[in-house]
């Protein structure tokens, strides 16, 4: 059943190396679990119903990659997206996490019928590579000012905004052990380097009494207070500017966030597993990305941000993962973390700031495939690089980028080489502002 199901032969793999594969990405991308309900708790959401909505998101996601495209990749609430719904669509823009989840099934409905209609692939093909490259950097330093707040390493300052924290205090010299730990791990290839930083880290919490055990095994948590709480209505209403100011300011954002680090990480997944070089193989990318954005839709009913491909899945790929086999052991795995809840309640904000911080440090390897020679390219990058930490907003930083890219390549009259689809975002971005 299985041979017939996924092909295996055809991609030299076997059901014993799949399930390995599958064991290693889980491992790579399970401190999820514990980042992503931190987050989310922030907004007001109750966290034990973030921890099951994200494993289940995870789960749902992960199986319908494998059974619509048969792909090696897992899915789970996406880092970044988690950071803009709490931080900016909630904290900074005044909606509730329920409109919040509302907007994000927006975002799914949108990001569905971009794919459905082959607009997905134009807009990605029109963005230049200087731009997707900046935006994953910015996201990085935008979740490592958020990992450095939560570990108290730096703190608020009057005089200069920011400055260092009190590092004789527990919580952030335990955050700067996990992340050296992290990444010593890293540099010694040993995989779920980021779940063992942070269960290191929590249990030195207990140790030292700032933590008090609960268990390790319970039944999961209630999903009610998440399950099918999104509010669509609320979230369109007058008293948030209405649907223009939605549509721009927030699904907008979450589309083109979705659309950058999703399509990216299939592509780049894909290839790395030659999935792409085989004509046969190939067209199932198109079943993959409606399998990713189908899973956003089912995220945002059961509770959760916007789920996402994880590059972690190349982890599993190079343990020699080939096919969807891959992906539902993921989900399975997700399924059965249900029943650690008391641990993923234990781990306290100090302990998921170095999995941040490692993560930040990872997203922005991409500052180098940016033509610094350039300035037409270098200037928009840097712009929209830093203006996410620095405004507290991916969608300013978006913002930022994709307007001054087009100015500066029309003043130095090198309007040709703007891409349609990079003019109609800078375009909406402009009108986002203007409306506002």
């Amino acid at each position: 059943m299985l041979e017939r199901l996924f092909k295996l032969s055809d991609h030299n793999t076997t059901v014993q190396t799949e399930l390995l594969a599958g064991a290693t990405t889980f491992l790579t991308m399970s401190y999820i679990v514990f980042v992503n309900p931190d987050i989310l708790a922030s907004t007001g959401m109750d966290r034990g119903a973030c921890f099951v909505a994200t494993c289940v998101a995870a789960a749902v996601g992960s199986v319908l990659m494998g059974l619509l495209a048969n792909y090696p990749v897992g899915l789970a609430p996406g880092m970044g997206l988690n950071a803009f719904l709490a931080f900016t669509v909630v904290a900074g823009m005044g909606y509730t996490w329920p409109q919040a989840l509302g907007l994000v099934f927006l975002s799914g409905c949108i990001f569905l019928l971009l794919t459905a209609t082959g607009i997905r692939r134009w807009l990605i093909a029109g963005i230049p590579s200087s731009l997707r490259s900046s935006i994953a950097a910015g996201i990085g330093l935008f979740l490592a000012l958020i990992g450095l707040q939560k570990a108290h390493i730096i703190v608020a300052d009057p005089h200069t905004l920011v400055t260092l924290g009190d590092l004789h205090q527990a919580p952030p010299l335990l955050a700067l052990g996990g992340f050296m730990l992290i990444a010593i791990m890293e540099a010694r290839r040993i995989r779920g380097s980021i779940l063992i930083g942070i269960l290191a880290v929590t249990l030195a919490g207990i140790a030292l009494g700032d933590l008090h055990y609960k268990g390790l095994v319970a039944m999961p948590p209630s999903l009610s207070p998440t399950w099918l709480k999104l509010d669509i209505p609320g979230a369109l209403h007058a008293d948030h500017g209405g649907l223009a100011f939605a549509l721009l300011h927030v699904v907008l954002v979450f589309v083109l966030v979705e659309m950058f680090d999703a399509t990216g990480t299939l592509m780049g997944v894909a290839q790395r597993a030659g999935l792409l070089a085989d004509p046969a193989k190939r067209h199932r990318l198109g079943k993959a990305l409606f399998a990713d954005s189908t899973a956003i839709l089912a995220g945002s009913l059961i509770g959760t941000s916007s789920t996402t491909a994880f590059v972690e899945s190349a982890a599993g790929v190079q343990a020699g993962g080939r096919t969807g086999l891959t992906a539902i052991t993921v989900g399975a795995l997700f399924l059965c973390a249900l029943w650690f809840g008391p641990v993923a309640s234990l781990v306290p904000a100090y302990a998921t700031a170095p999995a941040l911080i490692y993560v930040a440090g990872l997203m922005l390897r991409e500052l180098v495939d940016i033509e610094w020679n350039d300035i037409t390219e270098a200037a928009p990058a840097a712009i929209c690089a830093s203006a996410m930490p620095f405004t507290y907003s991916i969608a300013n930083g978006l913002a930022l980028g994709f307007v001054s890219y087009v100015l500066l390549k029309l003043g130095a009259g090198r309007w040709r080489d703007v891409h349609p689809a990079t003019a109609l975002i800078g375009a909406l971005f402009v009108a986002r502002y203007a409306l506002g």
